[in-house]
């Protein structure tokens, strides 16, 4: 049995990004943030009903334009989430957000990896890793998520972070490379 691309960029093992069905499927989802992009803020309801074509959601929910993904399907918010202007979340693997998240503008989410090794870079094969974002979270604005951080529950990251490590609990964290600052 062969497994195909996707299967293989959802386990985070080397893919090719290239294959046709991923291909399509980026499509898909670019047509659609594209429609959303372009609605008038007035237009709630149609941008809700866009956005649910994308992404699954568990409840109330707000993303303003513009946002930018990869796939869509991979990406699952909790109850009264908020993204706020120029979301890109790079969902090639999980993106798990869970209730009461905050995210600033310019908030990027990279599950998205590339090989270190040129001639493995080269090759065109890209890997992937998970990222859980947990309940009660605040992302300050230009905030990066490097694939496969876990971000726990009742945590602040402050502005302009760069998130290599998973983030314990009950925390503020902030700086390039984000470090815990204080228990809250």
């Amino acid at each position: 049995m062969t497994i195909s691309e996707k299967d293989k960029m959802l386990e985070g093992v080397f893919y090719d990004a290239g294959d046709e069905e991923l291909v399509k499927e980026r499509e898909y989802a670019r047509n659609l943030f594209f429609e959303f992009n372009h609605t008038k803020p007035s237009e709630k309801e149609k941008r809700k009903e866009i956005l649910q074509r994308l992404i699954r959601t568990k409840g109330s929910f707000h993303i303003e334009a513009p946002f930018y993904c990869d796939y869509g399907y991979n990406i699952e918010v909790g109850e009264n989430f908020y993204a706020n202007f120029n979301c890109i979340i790079l969902d090639v693997n999980k993106v798990k957000i869970g209730d009461n998240v905050l995210l600033a503008p310019n908030v990027q989410i990279y599950t998205a990896a590339h090989p270190i090794d040129p001639t493995e870079r080269l090759s065109g094969k890209e890997f992937s890793k998970p990222i859980t974002i947990g309940d009660n979270v605040w992302i300050g604005g230009g905030t990066i998520l490097c694939p496969g951080v876990n971000i726990g529950n009742n945590v602040t990251i402050g502005a302009g972070s760069v998130v290599t490590k998973d983030i314990p609990n009950n925390v503020v964290a902030l700086g390039n490379p984000c470090r815990i600052l204080r228990e809250i």
